[in-house]
């Protein structure tokens, strides 16, 4: 009986493997790269719209706030980004 349990083990734990190394060896071929290349694209595509996205809504904010600043008559001026970059041109220190 109990050569008959480990038996069944065995096939059980044979099949599994066997189906693993299918599945990983499929990847390898032809049509499983390419799947592999269309899933990747597919991500890479959503990524890049995602990011257009993002940047229009803040290109969008930021043309409210310089419309804002021209309607009451003033000279718009971003603080915060002469700080971080060094002034005009992005350069620190002196020319």
């Amino acid at each position: 009986m109990k050569r008959l349990l480990w038996l069944g083990v065995g096939l059980a734990v044979g099949a599994i493997v066997v189906r693993k190394l299918t599945q990983k060896a499929n990847e390898f071929t032809p049509t499983g790269i390419a799947t592999s290349v269309s899933q990747s694209a597919g991500g890479l595509v959503e990524s890049v719209r995602s990011f257009v996205d993002d940047v229009r809504v803040l290109a969008a904010d930021r043309e409210e706030q310089i419309n804002k600043a021209f309607a009451e008559g003033e000279l718009y001026v971003n603080d915060e980004d002469d700080e971080d970059e060094g002034g005009p041109g992005g350069r620190k220190g002196n020319r």
